[in-house]
């Protein structure tokens, strides 16, 4: 039986379903919610509710969008000739923060996960390819995560979209700044070697 009123265990029950929250961080976040003062309460509430109404997938890349098209879609000042793949729209986030990409994206919505029944039907594999030729594709950049499922679904989009004729990339991996070569595994190792570049003198 549980030790909390009806309300709260329900409050707690349904933190406890977010990703990455725990039973102990779910009860630490629901009396944080009970002690805010109730505007700030239902603020919050408000603001899922209107997230859930309004952001729905845009329709051309599959990124979040409170529009038909996301904003990156919409903006005539990237370039259409190449285009980036990641799995998640928190991955197309992770790269917009470098600064260093100016093409669009397009978001599987995944990856390849057969233990988990996520196969290509399950991704936006089908909807990336009907882009290529009427946006002018000339290049897809694979920025999928650099684990099995991420490893697996760029060897897959590479054989998928060779027929096509387009440059197809992969982003670099290796070392991070500041690690140690000692701690590093010999994947790792060996893609920082492959991807190695010229030192200028």
């Amino acid at each position: 039986m549980s030790a909390y009123a009806g309300p709260v265990q329900d409050l707690i029950d349904e933190l406890g379903r977010l990703p990455g929250v725990g039973p102990k961080s779910a009860q630490r976040i629901a009396f944080h919610l009970l002690k805010l003062p109730k505007d700030d309460a239902l603020r919050l509430a408000r603001a899922i509710e209107t997230a859930k109404d309004r952001v729905a997938w845009c329709t051309r890349c599959f990124n979040l969008a409170d529009a038909e098209e996301c904003g990156i879609c919409r903006d005539d000042r990237r370039d259409p000739t190449v285009l980036c793949v990641v799995e998640e729209p928190k991955d197309l986030v992770a790269v917009e923060k470098t600064g260093e990409f100016r093409g669009r994206y397009h978001v599987l919505q995944g990856a390849l996960n057969p233990m988990e029944g996520v196969g290509a039907d399950q991704l936006r594999i089908r909807e990336l390819l009907a882009r290529i030729v009427p946006e002018g594709v000339q290049e897809v950049i694979l920025c999928t995560n650099p684990n099995i499922e991420g490893e697996a679904t760029a060897m897959y989009l590479a054989r998928t979209l060779e027929p096509a004729g387009l440059k197809v990339t992969r982003i670099a991996s290796g070392l991070p700044v500041g690690g140690d070569l000692e701690y590093a595994d010999e994947l790792t190792l060996g893609r920082a070697l492959e991807g190695r570049r010229e030192v200028g003198g």
